[in-house]
């Protein structure tokens, strides 16, 4: 079982589900309303968690009754969430999805109490990360925070996995110095490199750009087609599941929770655990919400 901190943002998701999406300065009516738990950091945990894998959770939630809700899902899929703490300031992060007919998404985000995580509570979980075979990180929080928790963790051989969104053109020196696996979409690893990615040699080189930057590793998701990796000993792809999508809100999420549940430290068996990770998102895409539609192993793992 590996031992993986998720650290990250946590959001209540209001989903706007439309026939399509509106044109500037449109007023239309949806077809329906719902609210979930969301958060590229909380799903990225429960993904984790539901491929038993001993998932800890680090990140910050308000005062207010979204942030019982949130919680008392983290307690449901028994992932340890002693590091969840709470603003003084800000409320739970807020996200709103709009999902079109074709389950393509369009998201809006408030930070409130993601954008409060501080050093301080970094340090408050050193000894978790110290004793973790990965952490995960994304842009949902500051990245001060992420650097922080990275410098920890390579000081004490602990893998690093940076999925880099919402995207940023300059990732600082300072985060990919201590980053091991970068995992973006075939857009963030444009905004990124610079390099639009159209088929697997603008995927190769663009592993090479980020070769270039000090990653180790390389996983470039290009959504229903499937994912393409490099190491410096290996690259390849690894075809998605065919299905048809209800909603792809939480794919991604649920691929990198999926994937470092599974991932040998030493990238052995990185095509079989992408083929899971791929078979994870297959599964979450046919169902509307984010946490609701992450899979567990054994629905997985079913033929």
């Amino acid at each position: 079982m590996k031992k993986v901190i998720i650290l990250g943002s946590t959001n209540v998701d209001t989903i706007l589900n439309v026939q399509r999406f509106p044109q500037p300065g449109e007023t239309m009516a949806m077809n329906s309303m719902a609210v979930a738990g969301g958060g590229k950091g909380a799903n990225q945990a429960i993904a984790a968690v539901r491929s038993g894998a001993e998932t800890t959770f680090i990140s910050k939630v308000g005062h207010e009754g979204a942030a019982n809700f949130m919680l008392d899902t983290f307690k449901e899929d028994g992932m340890n969430i002693d590091h969840v703490t709470t603003s003084e300031t800000a409320g739970t992060g807020q996200a709103y999805i709009m999902v079109d007919e074709n389950g393509q998404n369009s998201i809006l985000i408030y930070g409130g109490a993601n954008q409060d995580i501080t050093n301080e509570d970094i340090q408050a979980a050193k000894g978790s990360i110290k004793a973790a075979d990965r952490i995960v990180a994304q842009f949902e929080v500051p990245i001060p925070s992420v650097i922080e928790a990275f410098k920890i963790a390579r000081e004490n051989d602990v893998q690093t996995i940076l999925n880099p969104a919402p995207a940023i053109k300059n990732i600082p020196d300072d985060l990919l110095s201590v980053t091991d696996m970068i995992v973006p979409n075939e857009t963030e690893s444009e905004i990124i490199t610079g390099i639009k990615v159209t088929d697997e040699a603008s995927m190769e080189a663009s592993a090479k750009e980020f070769f270039k930057m000090g990653v180790k590793a390389v996983i470039i998701t290009v959504g229903d087609r499937g994912s393409f990796y490099a190491t410096s000993e290996q690259s390849g792809f690894v075809n998605a599941f065919k299905v048809k999508a209800a909603d792809t809100t939480a794919a991604g999420d649920t691929f990198i929770g999926a994937l470092s549940s599974k991932l040998e430290l030493d990238y052995s068996n990185l095509e079989e655990a992408m083929t899971y990770a791929n078979k994870a998102s297959s599964l979450a895409v046919q169902i509307k919400g984010a946490q609701n539609s992450i899979p567990y192993a054994k629905d997985i793992l079913a033929d």
